[in-house]
Formats: C-alpha cells, sequence, structure tokens
C-alpha cells in the first residue's frame, strides 16, 4: 500500500484547501483502491488560513461580530488552536470580498483589532495573525484604533478611519495600546517582502488591486510615509522598510509599530503548526498545489515550502494545479517530480473554475492510475 500526502492551497475561486485536497483524494482512492490518503489542507496567511490550521490542529472555531471595512456589523471567524494560542485572518473582518465597490480610502482594519481584542479577552497569550486577501490601505492604523491606540489630528480630535483619514493626522499615541498588549505575542504570516512605501510598497504594488485610482496612489503612498515619520518620532524605530511590512495595505506594518508583534513566512509557520514534517516522514508520495503553477511560484509560494520538506523526508512530490505556465523547467530543477494541470482541454477561466470538482477529481484519477502502472 501506498501512503500518500495531499498537502495543497486553495485553488483560488475554484475550490478551498479542503475541498481540493477532498477530491483529489476521491479521485485516487477511485482508480487505486490499494492507496492510503492522509488530507493536509494549508494555506500562506490568506483566506482558509484558520479553516487550514484548525482542522490540523483539531482547533476550535469561534465566530465575532466585528466591524467590517466601512462600518456595519458582520460576522468573522476566527480560531483557538489551544487555550493560549489564537489563529486570525485579517480577511476575515477586512477582506477583499467585503464591501469591493467601495472607496479603498474609506476601508479600515479596524475589525481586525476588535479580533484581536476578543482573542485576548479569552485569554490566549499568541496570536497568528493571517496577513493575505486585504482590501485595505490604512497601514493598521484602524486595527490599532481598535485595541486603544489615538490617531490625532491637530486640533487633538481622533481621525477617521481608512487612509483617508490619515491626511489628517498630526500625533500618535499608542499607550494605552502597547499596556493592553504587554502579554501579548502576534506573529504576523505573509509571504511578501515589501516595504511600505515607494514602488514596490503596499500602494503602488497591491493598490490597484483592491480599486485605488491612478489620482489616488501617490497620495496614498505619501500618507503612509507621513505615518511612518510620525510612528518613527514617536517610538524611535523607524519600520517602514523591513521586508513585509507591505502585506496587507501596511498591515504588516502596523504589526510591528503598533502591536510590538514580529512578521514570518506564513507557509514556513503553516507547516510548522500543522505538524508537516512529521506527517511527511514516512510517506511514498506527497502531492501539493495551487490555482496557478508558473514562474512566480518559485518565490516562496506553497508548493514550495512543501517541495522542501518532501526533499528533506526524501520523498517523491508531485504538483497539480489548475493552470500551468510554459515555463516550469526551473520548477522540475527545484526538485518536483512531476507538475500536472486540472485542464485538459481549451476552457474559459469561468468554465475552469465552475467544472473544478470535476477536473481535480479525474486529476486524482488520473495520478492513481498512473501508480498502477508505475506498480506494474
Amino acid at each position: 500500500m501506498k501512503k500518500i500526502v495531499i498537502a495543497v492551497d486553495s485553488f483560488k475561486g475554484s475550490a478551498s484547501s479542503t475541498e481540493a485536497a477532498e477530491y483529489l483524494s476521491r479521485g485516487l482512492i477511485q482508480a487505486n483502491q490499494s492507496v492510503e490518503v492522509t488530507k493536509v489542507p494549508l494555506a500562506d496567511g490568506g483566506e482558509g488560513t484558520v479553516t487550514a490550521i484548525l482542522s490540523a490542529t483539531d482547533g476550535k472555531s469561534m465566530t465575532t461580530k466585528v466591524s467590517g471595512p466601512v462600518g456595519g456589523q458582520m460576522d468573522a471567524k476566527w480560531g483557538l488552536i489551544d487555550d493560549q494560542t489564537a489563529v486570525i485572518e485579517m480577511a476575515a473582518a477586512a477582506g477583499f470580498t467585503q464591501d469591493k465597490n467601495r472607496d479603498v480610502a474609506l476601508k479600515s482594519t479596524y475589525g481586525v483589532g476588535e479580533l484581536i481584542q476578543t482573542a485576548i479577552d479569552h485569554g490566549v497569550t499568541k496570536i497568528y495573525l493571517g496577513l493575505g486577501g486585504s482590501s485595505t490601505n490604512d497601514g493598521g492604523v484602524g486595527m490599532a484604533q481598535a485595541l486603544g491606540g489615538h490617531f490625532l489630528d491637530q486640533n487633538g480630535a481622533e481621525i477617521t478611519q481608512g487612509i483617508d483619514g490619515l491626511g489628517h493626522l498630526a500625533k500618535i499615541d499608542l499607550t494605552g495600546l502597547q499596556e493592553r498588549l504587554r502579554q501579548v505575542q502576534v506573529i504576523g504570516l505573509s509571504d511578501v517582502d515589501n516595504p511600505l512605501t515607494g514602488e514596490t510598497g503596499a500602494t503602488q504594488v497591491f493598490g490597484p488591486q483592491k480599486g485605488v485610482g491612478p489620482d489616488q496612489i501617490g497620495l496614498f503612498d505619501h500618507r503612509l510615509h507621513r505615518l511612518a515619520d510620525l510612528t518613527a518620532s514617536s517610538l524611535g524605530d523607524d519600520f517602514s522598510n523591513v521586508p513585509g511590512v507591505g502585506a496587507a495595505g501596511g498591515l504588516g506594518f502596523g504589526v510591528l509599530a503598533f502591536l510590538g508583534g514580529r512578521l514570518t513566512s506564513g507557509i514556513n509557520a503553516i507547516i510548522h503548526i500543522v505538524g508537516l514534517q512529521t506527517i511527511i516522514q514516512d510517506a511514498d508520495l506527497v502531492i501539493t498545489g495551487e490555482g496557478q503553477i508558473d514562474r512566480q511560484t518559485l518565490n516562496g509560494k506553497l508548493p514550495m515550502g512543501v517541495l522542501k520538506v518532501a526533499q528533506q523526508a526524501k520523498v517523491p512530490i508531485i504538483a497539480v494545479a489548475g493552470s500551468v505556465s510554459d515555463h516550469i523547467q526551473p520548477l522540475y530543477e527545484q526538485g518536483f517530480d512531476l507538475i500536472v494541470s486540472t485542464t485538459t482541454r481549451p476552457m474559459s477561466v469561468s468554465d475552469a473554475i465552475s467544472a473544478a470538482p470535476e477536473l481535480i477529481t479525474q486529476t486524482g484519477y488520473r495520478l492513481g492510475k498512473m501508480l498502477l502502472f508505475g506498480k506494474n
């Protein structure tokens, strides 16, 4: 019997990591009943992070009402890994799919701060905060406001939420916030290395994806730059060029500057949390994957993290994706044994998304038959 570990990311817009692992497993077993499949849904800090970690650790799923990106109340899911450790996705409270048609200038991470406060109220001492899938560009100011930080205008009044309010920022007071977080460690999970501002910063690189217009980019970047200057004057440390602080519209900056936390690789942290090294150790094959595999996969995306673990265990590894680029030789050179696309005929993106369950299941079936062929 072959032991196969399926450790996949979500196929964005098509299937969650849990669903993708289930579809692949279903196809494998249909084709080859001699296999033993272990499913390990993964994520990199974006949407699906809470589900992936809780399913692997038998953690407890929680739901809390928080402020949405532009106000109002919404249900946000988070989780308790154990009594001392929480996992939160910023996307649950300020994600790209929420209020998509509203002006980015008004969107705030305030709800993220409310989630953090809720976790603190449950007595945790460590919080993993996923920094992917954001709709915001406020540098983490809203999050800090929700936790007791004060961002004041020239008259000493609290500025309004969102990067729109940062146009009036004159003074920062983090006294109450720092006291509240004294016994808590916040770890931001991200796999981007962008600074806060400039050509490779939060606004210029990620802003257009969120609806930031060409006439807003320079203005928003200037406001984040001023935020960094005022924060440095207040704290004595300048975090604006630390790799990764540009994640989630500058929320990475907020984690360091306002929460006194740290940033780490989302992939590596989640692989460690779910114990993938131990799971893979006695496997005969690992299958990983995500929605698209191309040259960008080399830049620290989830399949590369799984590849490193498989290589350490000396276990063969196959990568599966909805779309596979023509230029994947470098990925083979890195150590993948096979790279497979779930689409086997020309089709539109919308058709591929709607047919994802069948396509991913059939890919699992083909791989199951391939294993029989190798055995014979």
